[in-house]
C-alpha cells in the first residue's frame, strides 16, 4: 500500500513503497527536493572474466548478473553521471547522500559526485570482518568497500548525530574505519531454491549506522538500488520512511516479504543520543525575566570573583559588564567562557550553577513540546 506525505502544494511521495522500474526515470518523476538521505549501492561493474572455483573446486557465486554489466567504461560512467543528476535534484537542500562501492567503481563514482556538485564529508571504509578469500591467490584478499557520504552542496546544514554515534561505539569518537561483518547466516535471504537472493545483500549493521548517524525519525531515506530491502527494513524499524526503487521483480518480492516481517521499535528506542548543542536555546534573560534569578542577586565565580545580575539579564562586574559568557571570559583572561557553568548562585547557604535553572526550562519545554 502506497502511503504518501505532502507539503503544501508539493506532489504526493510515495514513502514506504518499492517503486517497479528503471532507477533514473523513476526518480525523475518523483518530487523534487523531497528526500532527506539517499542510500545508494550502484552496480560495481564488477567486469568478471569467466568463472571462479574454489580450492575444492567448488563454483564461487560471483556477481554475474545483467544488471552489473556495462559495454565500456564510458556507458558506465554515463549511467552514474545520470542517476546521480537524477538523485542530486530529489535531495533537500539539507540532504545527503550515501554510495557504496569496491575498487572496481568507487573511483569513478566518487569524481562523478563532484562533477554533479555534490560535497564530499567523508570517505568511510567498511573492512569486512569476515571477507571472501582471494582464491586465485594472484592479489590481496579483498577485504573492504569504501561509502562517499556527501552534502547536497557545500553550504547544506546536513544531519551528523555525532554523540549517537559516539554512544555507538562505547564514548569513544567514531572512526572512518567500521568493521563490520558481511551478510551472513539467518540475515542472508535465500530463494525458493536455497540460493542467494541477492548477489550483493548489505548487512543490516551497516545500514543501521549509516541511518543512526546522518537520519532522524520521520526522515525520508530513498534506495534506488533497493535489492533485497535492507534499506527499507532497517529504515522502517528506526521510524524513518523509505522509498525503494527495483526493475527486478524477484528482488522486489523478496523486499516485500521481508519488511511486511519487520517490526517498528517504540517511540523511546528510537531516541538517540544529542549533544548540547541539540538542546533548545535558553537566553540568560529569561531565567531573570522568570523571577528565577532576581536584578542585584550576586553571582560567584568558581575563584571567588563575583558579579550582579542586571534587569536585561546581562552582569556587572566591579570593572567589567556584558553577557554571562562575557564577563566570565574578561575575569579568566580567556578568549571565551562558557557562563553556564562558570557561574554560582547562593541557596541555603550552598552555591549553586546556574547552568541548574537552564536545565529546569529545557524540562519545562521537552513537557510541553508535541511527540
Amino acid at each position: 500500500m502506497t502511503v504518501t506525505k505532502t507539503k503544501g502544494a508539493q506532489a504526493a511521495l510515495p514513502i514506504n513503497t518499492i517503486l517497479a522500474g528503471d532507477c533514473i526515470e523513476t526518480m525523475r518523476s518523483l518530487p523534487e527536493a523531497s528526500v532527506d538521505l539517499i542510500f545508494a549501492d550502484p552496480p560495481y561493474n564488477l567486469q568478471l572474466r569467466g568463472d571462479l572455483h574454489r580450492p575444492d573446486n567448488s563454483k564461487v557465486d560471483a556477481v554475474d548478473d545483467a544488471w552489473d554489466q556495462f559495454a565500456n567504461f564510458e556507458a558506465y560512467d554515463r549511467f552514474t553521471k545520470d542517476w546521480l543528476a537524477a538523485a542530486r535534484r530529489l535531495l533537500k537542500a539539507d540532504g545527503a547522500i550515501w554510495v557504496i562501492g569496491s575498487y572496481h567503481n568507487i573511483f569513478r563514482v566518487g569524481a562523478a559526485m563532484q562533477n554533479a556538485g555534490f560535497w564530499i564529508l567523508n570517505d568511510v571504509v567498511w573492512r569486512k570482518s569476515n571477507p571472501m578469500p582471494n582464491f586465485r591467490g594472484k592479489r590481496l584478499t579483498n577485504a573492504h568497500e569504501t561509502l562517499i557520504w556527501a552534502s547536497k552542496s557545500e553550504a547544506g546544514k546536513y544531519t551528523f548525530n555525532y554523540e549517537a554515534l559516539k554512544a555507538l561505539n562505547e564514548g569513544v569518537q567514531m572512526r572512518s574505519d567500521w568493521v563490520l561483518p558481511i551478510c551472513t547466516g539467518h540475515e542472508r535471504l535465500k530463494d525458493a531454491q536455497g540460493d542467494k537472493a541477492h548477489p550483493t545483500q548489505k548487512p543490516e549493521s551497516l545500514l543501521h549506522r549509516v541511518l543512526v548517524a546522518t537520519t532522524n525519525p520521520g526522515d525520508v531515506v530513498l534506495d534506488p538500488f533497493f535489492g533485497t530491502g535492507t534499506t527499507g527494513a532497517v529504515a522502517k524499524m528506526l521510524g524513518r520512511d523509505w522509498i525503494g526503487i527495483e526493475r527486478e521483480a524477484a528482488y522486489r518480492e523478496v523486499a516485500e516479504a521481508r519488511i511486511a516481517r519487520v517490526r517498528r521499535f517504540d517511540r523511546e528506542a528510537l531516541e538517540t543520543s544529542q549533544g548540547k548543542r541539540a538542546e533548545p536555546r535558553v537566553p540568560f534573560g529569561q531565567i531573570v525575566e522568570r523571577g528565577m534569578l532576581r536584578p542585584g542577586e550576586v553571582l560567584v565565580s568558581p575563584r571567588g570573583a563575583t558579579a550582579k545580575v542586571r534587569a536585561d539579564g546581562t552582569l556587572i562586574g566591579s570593572d567589567v559588564k556584558g553577557s554571562i559568557h562575557q564577563v566570565g571570559a574578561a575575569l579568566e583572561g580567556a578568549p571565551s567562557c562558557n557562563g553556564w557553568t562558570y557561574w554560582h548562585f547562593k541557596r541555603d547557604g550552598k552555591l549553586v550553577p546556574i547552568d541548574l535553572l537552564r536545565q529546569q526550562v529545557r524540562a519545562e519545554m521537552d513537557e510541553t513540546r508535541p511527540h
